[in-house]
């Protein structure tokens, strides 16, 4: 079994921030899966149900960004994965990426990204794959915290819609032929 966490902010307020990119891609792969991520278990809404070839686990922590690592952690434990990183998948979005590319890896650092820093924290490894969806505009920002936090302008949703569209294949594509596949398809 796969588990898949897309990282983001609960909340209304949050809900088409760019920081809750990972939130949406799990609500598409749900989507298109058929699969009801609706149920409470290690404070984030999870569901399971088949994706490609594989069982997963899609799940979405409700303990805001920077305690995403609680939650990771509680589900691998609860789903006897504890030691078996090489079956999570972590979404997220990143600053220092173009708008709209995305960058598949199976280890590295949290990149200044807070959920990333919580997780490696928790699990105490980097040894993960994680795709991270760009968010850089084209312009310099002064509030880089804020920006992640505004919510998606409406001229930004075509690339966002089509990066999330890139990041599901690439997202079954790492369920079915391995992240290094992924990684030279995608990046």
């Amino acid at each position: 079994m796969w588990l898949i966490v897309g990282l983001g902010n609960p909340g209304a307020e949050y809900e088409w921030s760019r920081h809750n990119l990972g939130f949406m891609l799990i609500d598409k792969l749900a989507n298109e899966a058929g699969i009801a991520v609706t149920r409470r278990e290690c404070n984030a809404l999870v569901g399971r149900g088949p994706l490609e070839t594989s069982t997963v686990k899609l799940a979405k922590p409700q303990t805001f960004m920077n305690l995403s690592g609680q939650s990771v952690s509680c589900l691998l434990a609860k789903n006897d994965m504890k030691d078996s990183q090489e079956n999570l998948i972590v979404i997220s979005d990143d600053l220092a990426l173009p708008a709209g590319r995305i960058r598949i890896r199976e280890r590295g650092s949290a990149g200044g990204h807070n959920g990333l820093k919580s997780i490696i924290a928790a699990l105490g490894t980097n040894e993960f794959v994680r795709l991270r969806i760009g968010i850089q505009p084209e312009h310099p920002i002064g509030d880089s915290k804020k920006f992640v936090l505004d919510t998606i302008a409406k001229s930004e949703r075509k690339v966002v819609d089509e990066a999330l569209e890139e990041s599901a294949r690439a997202i079954k594509t790492i369920l079915s032929d391995g992240a290094l596949k992924a990684m030279s398809q995608f990046n």
